[in-house]
């Protein structure tokens, strides 16, 4: 059986794929860039293709000889998100029906239940995306999950950082509204079986784990679990979700333009109505996770440095997909270049080392408070700022995120360039190259590259390059002596 992946960069498609793969199904994955999958563990075993499905021209060769087919993509975060999601989901569907797909297995959220209750706009495009997959005219599974307990996840992220730097906190009366969470596992589960569903099963199902509880209970037992006190809650009417979202932005890893639809989903009561579910895919010997459970092994997958995927992985459409160009005269006016260089007296592997091993708990080698101010700043106009860190702490991989970096292209050894994700007047890169030298010590090589925009742009440039000799001389001296210190 081929199963075709939509979203395989993202936090779940991440993880089924490598799943599908192990249950002896060719795995086809479908990506707007396919080396963002280069570096994945799994991807010597499975086949990607380049295409967008905001762009029906490119989705025949995906979808051609697919069995199942599984929509995983959304447009969270980015604006106008309910269009881009609904156009997408017409594209998949009209390419699914077409090449004869024989299942599509949508991971939605869930419905308000509540007469007369308005859903917020991440729910709202959801249930269209579901509706949309379901009269295809394939037979379709819609499984609805609410709030997925895993490490790396956006929600989990969320419920770990408030929880853990905040023992006291004043809260929107929303945090007792009841949910049902699952298990990243859990989902996965389903997601797998779903490829065999007998044709008949074309609706949609409720899925979550055993426990029903509030927000207030979830970060009281995430408490309980980490070891931590019991927190002190404060519950207040004065707290929208608008405001609410924007301290979530500035105090976990999540941005605001994600924080906000998730914070608004939160309003509404998430548990299921049902469990039809189980007449097909019959809950796990020892049942489906609970909640404690769920966050022992969240907790244990970022302690041992495990997480396969985050939130953060996926970038959007609206993401710059030009590379760094190799040539000035590409960009039609002025590049800003500072340059940096070293020599090293340690080998080329200690050297790389130091670099692949940048940012997150590590930070950048050089006046931190500054790289802190840059990451807070860039919170405040609804940037990304710099908590996102990194997923492993020793090795990346092309695609993902750095702080408030993406890793653009790593070549083992000798070159990592990360992409700027912050919010800029232009776009900008880093990169960190290593030398060899004929006395077998090392080089190490920095350039940052900036492609103004507009008279803001050289403004920009302007006002900060005072600095770079402290931030990104003091870079390239502390990366040199990081090496050096680790073979003396």
């Amino acid at each position: 059986m081929r199963c075709l992946v939509t979203g395989a960069t993202g936090y779940i498609g991440g993880r089924l794929a490598p799943r599908l793969l192990a249950e002896g199904y060719e795995v086809r994955c479908l990506a707007r860039k396919a080396g963002r999958l280069r570096d994945v563990p799994w991807a010597a075993r499975a086949e990607v293709v380049e295409g967008d499905l905001r762009r029906p021209e490119t989705l025949p060769a995906a979808f051609e000889g697919v069995d199942v087919a599984y929509y995983l993509v959304h447009s969270l975060g980015q604006a106008g998100f309910e269009a881009a999601d609904r156009e997408a989901a017409i594209h998949f569907a009209a390419a699914a029906a077409r090449s004869g797909v024989r299942r599509i297995v949508y991971l939605g959220g869930p419905e308000p239940k509540q007469d007369g209750e308005v859903p917020s706009p991440h729910l709202r495009s959801r249930a269209e995306v579901a509706r949309i997959l379901l009269a295809s005219g394939v037979p379709t599974v819609v499984l609805r999950a609410a709030v997925i307990i895993g490490s790396g996840s956006a929600s989990f992220e969320m419920l770990r950082y408030l929880t853990e730097r905040l023992p006291g906190m004043v809260t929107p009366r929303w945090v007792r509204n009841r949910i049902q969470p699952i298990a990243v596992r859990d989902v996965l589960r389903y997601l797998v079986a779903g490829a065999t569903l007998p044709p008949e099963v074309d609706r949609a199902f409720d899925i979550a784990g055993p426990d029903v509880l509030t927000f207030e209970q979830m970060m009281q037992r995430y408490a309980r679990v980490a070891g931590l006190r019991r927190r002190v809650i404060v519950r207040v009417r004065l707290l929208t979700p608008s405001l609410s979202s924007y301290w979530v932005g500035l105090v976990t890893p999540v941005p605001n333009k994600i924080a906000r639809p998730l914070v608004e989903s939160l309003v509404h009561e998430a548990v299921a109505h049902e469990h039809d579910i189980a007449r097909f895919i019959p809950d796990p010997p020892g049942g489906l996770t609970g909640f404690d459970e769920a966050v022992a092994l969240a907790l244990a997958k970022v302690r041992d440095a495990e997480v396969e995927t985050r939130w953060s992985t996926a970038s959007g459409p609206d993401a710059p997909a030009e590379p760094l160009p190799s040539d000035p005269k590409w960009s039609g006016g002025t590049v800003y270049t500072d340059i940096r260089q070293c020599d090293v007296n340690a080998p080329t592997s200690a050297l790389w080392r130091v670099i692949e091993g940048v940012g997150g708990e590590h930070g950048w080698y050089s006046f931190p408070l500054a790289w802190s101010v840059r990451g807070w700043l860039d919170r405040l106009i609804g940037g990304v700022g710099l908590r996102r860190g990194r997923r492993d702490p020793h090795r990346l991989q092309v695609g993902e995120a750095l702080d408030f970096w993406r890793v653009e292209e790593i070549v083992p050894g000798e070159l990592l360039r990360l992409r700027a994700e912050m919010r800029l007047p232009g776009r900008a890169w880093l990169e960190m190259r290593v030398e060899s030298t004929t006395d077998g010590r090392s080089r190490y090589v920095q350039r940052a590259v900036f492609l103004p925009r507009g008279l803001a742009g050289h403004a920009y440039w302007g006002s900060v390059a005072p600095f770079h000799a402290i931030v990104f001389g003091g870079m390239a001296r502390n990366i040199a002596r990081g090496a050096e210190h680790a073979t003396g």
